[in-house]
């Protein structure tokens, strides 16, 4: 009976398994929206306007990094008397608190220490102390929010800036880049994907007019758009800087991105520091995601949030660990019923994704080539060599399987039983999930760093991402207690001058 329900099925089955190529269709999407941002784009809108900024750092245990970054801003292209610098001090136990009065004195009126003595609430909470200081004079036209261990080009703030000449736009952010050096295997796959996930597909958001989420570490709001938001950082989430730019836009202003603003920031080279970075930013997705239930594909007026496309790519990236399981799930379900469709859907689903992958690899290394020439290597893996693998099966199987035949004859091996190699293939997509996690649980295992790095070069980077956004979905079913994990800063970042 089961056989026959499977069968009955059969094409849904099929579209379950092809559904999981729909996520790389979006991402490319979201590429070809970024080739057109040369022709749709904001600069028409731009002039050259210095307002009175105000730079608001949380800093808790930031003494590795904090000097650097205050150091930097000063030296930013911007009229010094136009750029103050407050670092909120979250009850620090280091050496921040004397890092921070030592450049206020070498800094006097450019730079303000403000002392928590009741921390550890999390970032928004110590944003808002500041906030609170901030809007209590007139002195401040802009806001740049900033973390502790970022560093801004010079010409970054003012090149954000030109934006806010347009009265409709609320805020802007900029391209972070990966700065850590020497860094690591893990470093450079973030960077790549920086290169994707901002580099790129902002520029498309930026060309569908509405953006999903202003970088934490980088964002200059107006004070008219501050205080349309009530003075205050919402502090319900995990999730304040998708809070606060989904606020921003439904209120009628716009959010850019500028990609010619750069800064840097240093990002975890640990497996489980980038894990519990990546699980808080999941989890208030999740959070975002059911806030704003009543948004999705309903475009309204007075704002781009919402629409068919803004909602398909923002589900695509929330659900792709559910798609590569029901894949894998149908995939396995046509296999045992003996279905005919179920290798010419395969196919489909892994053409697809070769193509994409193809596509999004060359296209992002075009955009960033600097970045490209250090981490080519993390974009060609990306994947993972397991997926390259299929994608090679599937779109060469004749030149594979004779090179295969080739080497168990020279080697007198016994090949592979075929059965067991397709029930693996067909259950990767969403196995692969539970060896991505898997790599998390080694790294602290002695031995362990280097066994973590050669299952994620199995496995896929962009796989151990998704396996952490399957994480938070439990986290969220389980209730989770909400609590602000922070990325420790090493001050390892050595940054083009």
């Amino acid at each position: 009976m089961l056989h026959d329900l499977i069968l009955g099925g059969e094409w849904i089955l099929v579209i379950a398994v092809v559904a999981a190529a729909v996520p790389e269709l979006a991402a490319a999407w979201q590429f070809i929206l970024a080739a057109c941002h040369y022709f749709r784009n904001h600069y028409g809108s731009c002039r050259p306007v210095f307002p009175r900024t105000a730079v608001l750092i949380p800093a808790w245990n930031e003494g590795a990094v904090i000097g650097e970054s205050i150091d930097r801003l000063t030296k930013a292209e911007y009229p010094g008397e136009s750029l103050r610098i407050y670092v909120v001090d979250d009850a620090s136990t280091d050496e921040t608190p004397r890092i921070v009065k030592a450049k206020e004195m070498q800094y006097p009126g450019q730079v303000v220490h403000l002392r928590r003595e009741d921390g550890g609430q999390g970032k928004a909470h110590t944003l808002n102390h500041g906030l609170a200081v901030l809007l209590d004079d007139d002195w401040m036209e802009a806001l740049l929010i900033t973390d502790a261990d970022v560093i801004f080009e010079p010409a970054a703030l003012r090149t954000m800036a030109r934006h806010l000449a347009d009265p409709q736009v609320g805020a802007v952010t900029c391209y972070i880049k990966e700065g850590s050096r020497p860094g690591n295997y893990l470093t450079r796959f973030i960077g790549y994907e920086y290169v994707i996930s901002q580099s790129a597909a902002r520029r498309g958001q930026n060309v569908l007019g509405g953006l999903a989420c202003l970088a934490g570490g980088a964002q200059l709001h107006s004070r008219a758009n501050l205080l349309a938001l009530g003075g205050r950082i919402d502090t319900s989430t995990l999730a304040e800087d998708t809070i606060t730019t989904f606020e921003t836009q439904l209120r009628g202003r716009r959010v850019v991105f500028e990609p010619h603003a750069v800064c840097w920031a240093e990002e975890p080279g640990a497996i489980a520091a980038l894990w519990k970075q990546r699980l808080r930013w999941a989890r208030g997705n999740v959070a975002v995601t059911s806030r704003y239930r009543r948004l999705w594909f309903r475009r309204a007026r007075g704002h781009h949030l919402g629409g068919i496309t803004f909602g398909v790519n923002w589900f695509c990236l929330f659900l792709q660990p559910i798609f590569m399981i029901t894949s894998s799930a149908a995939l396995l379900a046509l296999y045992f019923a003996g279905s005919p469709r179920v290798w010419p859907a395969f196919r489909v689903l892994w053409i697809i994704n070769a193509a994409t992958y193809i596509f999004i690899t060359g296209f992002a290394l075009l955009i960033d080539p600097s970045t490209g020439r250090r981490c080519w290597r993390q974009a060609v893996m990306f994947p993972g060599v397991v997926n390259l693998a299929i994608i090679a099966d599937t779109c060469f199987p004749r030149l594979l399987s004779r090179g295969a035949s080739r080497f168990f004859a020279a080697s007198h091996l016994a090949p592979p039983h075929t059965s067991w190699v397709t029930l693996f293939v067909y259950a990767w997509l969403g196995g692969s999930l539970a060896v991505a996690y898997l790599a998390k649980a080694v790294e602290p295992k002695r031995g362990g760093r280097l066994i973590s790095a050669i299952i994620l070069y199995i496995v896929g980077y962009g796989t151990l991402l998704c396996a952490c956004t399957f994480a938070s979905y439990v986290k969220e079913l389980r209730r989770a207690e909400m609590t602000w994990d922070k990325t420790e800063k090493t001050g390892k970042m050595t940054i083009p001058t």
